[in-house]
């Protein structure tokens, strides 16, 4: 059994640790994520694809193979009195298959993770009636570029509006009155300041949700003291044995930012649960070898760092200089 994990952990082909980055190309300045032109302008879905095709070789180029899109792709898609943009999935179905061919071809793993306006847990009717239509247009996209279920919609539980405890048990309401298709699709990750680790995994058990670990949102706000490591353990057994779960992480800011007030530079001193521009190497590392050690199974990595690939493909050359027995089970 021993040898057969380790075989596992070296292949090539399927990483043990799958590292990627959200949305913004900076590598590239002249690679847009998505067509963000103004309505007026008439942005549209097609656009975005283009633009998404060419991310996807960049990646390829430089061996990436976890990548969260922009969650505005469709520009305007939900928009109530826009309906001249409701149409855009129907428009271009055949742009959708061949996008999500070419990320099979290429084994690149899409995720989305929709604005924090996004809220199932809101007391007003309305507004979850208005996540619960942003979340399925997120679905019907992925389901329309034919991906599998590890192309997932990552959503935060919501505001506290005055009763965390309340509004987690909302919150588990709406998730269980959701379609199956939806809710297939749903990860739930915790916060910095509002739900915590704990939070989600009492929300998993009651929907079956499965949880992204966020590493710096899990040192800000942990209020039993739960080591990162064993975090990490329970997160990943919320995850189907069929599917490869992912996680979250980033390093908080440590430099002063200067900024121009009343026509005089002031200091603003970081904050712990702002993002970095790249990572700690050596605090990944030590979770990675802990996870290894440990004999956790495999999961991919959603880098936030403001750096974004730039910050990827240092951290990535930062662990085969530093930890280079992990470097075989990187991707």
């Amino acid at each position: 059994m021993v040898a057969e994990r380790a075989s596992n952990l070296a292949s090539p082909l399927v990483p043990h640790f799958r590292l990627g980055f959200p949305v913004k190309v900076v590598g590239l300045p002249n690679l847009p994520s998505h067509d963000s032109r103004r309505w007026h302008n008439h942005p549209h879905l097609s656009v975005s694809l283009a633009y998404l095709r060419d991310i996807f070789l960049y990646l390829e180029g430089r061996q990436i193979r976890l990548y969260r899109m922009a969650g505005q792709l469709a520009p305007y898609l939900t928009h109530p009195d826009l309906s001249q943009f409701h149409h855009q999935l129907d428009e271009c179905e055949l742009e959708l298959a061949a996008t999500g061919d070419l990320a099979r071809q290429l084994g690149l793993r899409l995720t989305l993770h929709p604005g924090f306006y996004v809220q199932l847990n809101s007391p007003d009717e309305r507004w979850v009636a208005r996540s619960i239509t942003e979340l399925n247009a997120a679905a019907s996209l992925l389901d329309r570029m034919g991906l599998g279920p590890e192309a997932v919609i990552v959503i935060h539980v919501g505001g506290v509006h005055g009763d965390a405890a309340a509004g987690r048990e909302r919150f588990v309401r709406q998730a269980n009155l959701l379609p199956d298709p939806l809710r297939s699709r749903l990860a739930l990750e915790h916060d910095d300041r509002r739900y915590h680790l704990q939070d989600a995994l009492w929300i998993y058990a009651r929907t079956g949700l499965r949880v992204v670990l966020d590493t710096l949102h899990h040192r800000c706000f942990d209020p039993v003291g739960l080591p990162l490591i064993e975090a990490l353990r329970l997160a990943l057994t919320t995850w189907p044995a069929s599917e490869r779960p992912k996680i979250h992480i980033s390093s908080p800011r440590t430099e002063v930012r200067h900024l121009l007030r009343e026509g005089s530079l002031r200091a603003q001193p970081p904050l712990p649960n702002q993002h970095s521009d790249f990572l700690h190497p050596f605090e990944v590392i030590d979770l990675l070898v802990q996870a290894h050690r440990l004999g956790l199974r495999p999961f991919d990595i959603m880098l936030e760092a403001k750096a974004k690939e730039i910050a990827l493909l240092r951290l990535r050359d930062q662990i085969a200089r530093f930890a280079p027995k992990l470097a075989p089970v990187m991707g």
